[in-house]
């Protein structure tokens, strides 16, 4: 069991921005309410209505005082990225949660132009992938790697293989990368990259040629000090593998760290591929413990997705006696009235990760019931944790009213971004619910990521116990960030945000960048 969580080490850091909190919440207390206040208001009266029109009606009116609190200064980037949403999605969320600091009457000023410039890649590598399919065919897609932000380290985060790829989605996950790894308290900026290549449909043979190809391309960009990629959706250990081989083979450089999500027999740090879902249970636990004073023992938990991050999120949720009531994939989803078994997980894992099945495939063969064409977030069931671990925007606002009508008590993502506007907003109407941003809670697998590229830059191998007593530690230590916040009246979502954010905007003041 974890231990109770401690705040004597939270660091200069920390303090200096509960003082510029204060500082700004005393210079502002006459000024229109900001969104948490707001939030307070609107459910004071009745925290556990749940009323759906009633959840409605106080969406309406925190989506009123997002949309006339007009963050003005983000207009140019508005102008100029109209056509990538979801990148300024993530912008305006993190913004919204910064205007308090860029208020503040000493520093306001720096912190609004350090933000500014934060919203703006570094550079964006863009190349063609030729590849050939099974029949002789030469085909074509696009790869990008957006390097966006060095300030703490070398650009860091995964790639991903999928059709809904484009510069915007990978600006937005990139965006979010900074704020995510500088969570971490580990030395590593902020990357992301991938194509539109669908491995859906495709054999084996042609993924490992696409592998090959894409890292042709990517292999020139890539440092231990400079750029290190991992892996994301559609890019699991086995396309690392192949991408590995082929860096080998281009540089004659073995023993790098490149990439990390590698096999342990070539530089792979143990537990990477359950760090996300175990760092995703690590947290929720620790928020559980810390304001409900509750075990995951017996817990109703509803999960979202059946891909690595879904995977060990139902493995240690069960090992800790939580009730794990869904797994789902863009077909439909797995219910499990009484928990799925250890059992049911071991076939789910065989048909996603041996198979490259789709859970249809296990109609009947597991404990639950298979509903097809419907994803967790759209069952009338009453779950006590949501961790939505499949993509961005998967809760739509209708999604969240449910679970707030069917009471729900945290919602801990494991995916990123993968509560919308509408929805964040109806979230934030309760309080009472305990909400954990990505950025924050599936921070687990990039926080042991670069544990792999200290061992490899050490040449050596940690032991399995030792790299998740660190993955534990480190989702403590970000939990107590975000804590630290609310402290001053702030939530989880605003802690994450605004520790992150002062934590990259004083290394850009030290090094020059922003004065």
């Amino acid at each position: 069991m974890m231990t109770k969580v401690s705040y004597s080490n939270s660091g200069i850091l920390l303090l200096s921005l509960i003082a510029l909190l204060i500082r700004t919440a005393e210079a502002t207390a006459s000024a229109t309410p900001t969104l948490a206040s707001l939030a307070t208001i609107i459910s004071t009266s009745n925290t556990r209505d749940h009323d759906i029109s009633t959840i409605h009606s106080n969406k309406m009116k925190l989506k009123h005082q997002r949309t006339t609190h007009k963050l003005d200064f983000l207009d140019d980037l508005r102008q100029k990225y109209g056509h990538q949403p979801v990148f300024l999605q993530s912008v305006e969320e993190i913004a919204l949660s910064l205007v308090p600091i860029f208020e503040d009457p000493t520093d306001g000023a720096f912190y609004l132009r350090a933000f500014l410039a934060m919203t703006e890649p570094e550079r964006i590598i863009a190349f063609r992938v030729p590849w050939e399919d099974d029949h002789g065919n030469l085909q074509f897609n696009r790869g990008w790697r957006v390097e966006f932000s060095s300030v703490l380290g070398p650009y860091k985060g995964g790639l991903r293989f999928h059709p809904t790829v484009d510069e915007g989605v990978l600006k937005f996950l990139g965006f979010e990368q900074i704020f995510k790894n500088a969570l971490t308290g580990l030395p590593m900026g902020g990357g992301k990259g991938g194509s539109d290549f669908n491995p859906k449909g495709k054999s084996d043979a042609e993924i490992r040629r696409f592998c090959q190809a894409f890292m042709t391309e990517l292999f020139r960009y890539l440092h231990p000090s400079t750029d290190v990629p991992a892996g994301d959706i559609g890019v699991s250990g086995r396309e690392i593998g192949w991408m590995y081989g082929t860096y080998k083979r281009l540089t004659n450089k073995h023993g790098e760290g490149v990439l990390t999500g590698k096999s342990a027999l070539f530089g792979g740090s143990p537990l990477r591929p359950e760090a996300t879902g175990y760092g995703l249970v690590y947290i929720t636990q620790l928020a559980m413990q810390q304001r409900f004073e509750r075990s995951m023992e017996g817990l109703r938990c509803a999960i979202s997705g059946s891909g690595n991050v879904a995977q060990y999120a139902a493995k240690k949720l069960i090992e800790l006696g939580s009730k794990v009531m869904t797994l789902s994939d863009s077909d439909g989803v797995f219910f499990f009235e009484s928990g799925m078994t250890a059992q049911d997980l071991d076939i789910v894992m065989e048909c996603k990760n041996k198979k490259r099945g789709r859970l249809s495939s296990l109609d009947g063969k597991l404990s639950g019931e298979y509903i097809e064409k419907k994803s967790p977030w759209q069952l009338d069931v009453a779950f006590d944790i949501a961790l939505p671990s499949a993509t961005q925007n998967e809760i739509d606002e209708d999604g969240a009213a449910l679970l707030v009508k069917n009471g729900i008590m945290a919602l801990s993502e494991g995916a990123n971004l993968p509560t919308n506007l509408n929805a964040q907003d109806i979230i934030r109407a309760h309080p009472e619910i305990v909400y954990l941003p990505g950025k924050a809670s599936n921070a687990g697998g990039v926080g042991v990521s670069g544990s792999e590229m200290s061992q490899n830059s050490q040449r050596l191998t940690w032991t399995e116990e030792k790299v998740d007593r660190k993955l534990q530690d480190m989702m403590a230590n970000i939990y107590c960030q975000m804590e630290a916040v609310t402290m001053t009246g702030g939530t989880f979502e605003e802690g994450a945000n605004r520790a992150a954010f002062v934590k990259v905007a004083h290394a850009m003041r030290e090094l020059g960048w922003v004065e």
